[in-house]
């Protein structure tokens, strides 16, 4: 059994896709369709432009998206479809992109959602205000004590368990450097501001919860074709009235992949495709599920290998 899994935030680089859009007439068109449904030129900023530029929330978001879905595209031209994997699932903005693939979105509604996500999450609050930081080497229930023993500063919180070593925590500034030295002396190897411009997954993106509401409110979503892994409750959803709320609680959420990854495969998942910009959650499933087969596809060459292999 096979789940396609999507990338989020963090994978973005320059020329990411342009081979496959160059390689695949239905890969340009899913970058088309981006330019339009933003009213700008997205990817020539992806390919061609500057790299702070791409990596501002707001341009990443749809950036990674278009990346993904051409990606997808480029799978299906080479004769594998949404409906050869068992479950779809996406990490954060990945979710969006896990969602137009399976049909649930429209990629125009996913590229305007997501611009419309990344603006409303930097400004929930104000820069310099908020932080995250990465803690390596403790476990969730060590992390969620050392949060809360800093939440005396400010808001705290577990925004992402990335794998079973890794956990991003989300805040308040202060709070979140607080967690970061407490983390330390409770024995994590490391415990790393992040460069991120905003608090991601935490109760201070309240704020975007409400744009986001208001914005899903007004756009079609269809049952996918494929079971979606969410990330809020680490589930299969298939209810677009439950994929709207889960979105909605998704912006303040916890992204439990860990947990959706161990999930996928207790129901009989041993491979693992990763459709897009780079390999992180391949490098988190393989942690998370030991056993998982891994494969990537975000150039041309890879999704021939890929296509080839899962025809047999």
């Amino acid at each position: 059994m096979r789940a396609f899994v999507f990338p989020g935030q963090g994978a973005q680089t320059i020329g990411m896709g342009k081979a496959l859009a160059e390689a695949y007439p239905a890969a340009q068109a899913v970058f088309d369709t981006v330019d339009d449904a933003l009213g700008e030129k997205l990817s020539a900023l992806i390919w061609d432009g500057d790299a702070d530029t791409l990596q501002l929330t707001r341009n990443a978001q749809p950036a990674l998206m278009a990346t993904s879905l051409a990606a997808m595209a480029a799978l299906e031209a080479e004769g594998i479809t949404i409906s050869d994997a068992a479950y779809v699932a996406g990490h954060s903005l990945g979710e969006y992109s896990a969602l137009a693939a399976a049909g649930a979105l429209d990629i125009a509604d996913c590229a305007r959602l997501l611009r419309t996500r990344g603006e409303a999450m930097q400004n929930a609050v104000p820069v310099g205000e908020g932080a995250m930081a990465a803690v390596l080497g403790l476990s969730i229930a060590q992390v969620e004590e050392v949060v809360a023993a800093a939440a005396d500063a400010g808001v705290c919180e577990v925004a992402n368990e990335n794998d079973p070593s890794q956990t991003v925590i989300s805040g308040a500034k202060a709070a979140v450097e607080r967690a970061a030295v407490l983390a330390k002396e409770a024995g994590a190897k490391r415990a790393l501001m992040l460069p991120v411009s905003a608090p991601f997954h935490c109760a201070l993106m309240a704020p975007a919860a409400q744009v986001m509401q208001d914005a899903l409110s007004d756009v079609t979503i269809r049952a996918p074709r494929v079971p979606v892994v969410a990330n809020v409750n680490a589930n299969a959803v298939t209810d677009p009235d439950e994929i709207r709320a889960l979105l909605v609680a998704q912006v303040a959420g916890r992204v439990r992949w860990s947990t959706s990854v161990a999930w996928m495969a207790d129901q009989g998942v041993t491979s693992f495709t990763e459709i897009g910009a780079g390999k992180a959650l391949s490098g988190m499933i393989r942690r998370i599920a030991k056993d998982a087969a891994c494969a990537n596809v975000g150039t041309p060459e890879e999704a021939k290998a890929v296509a080839a292999a899962m025809k047999g």
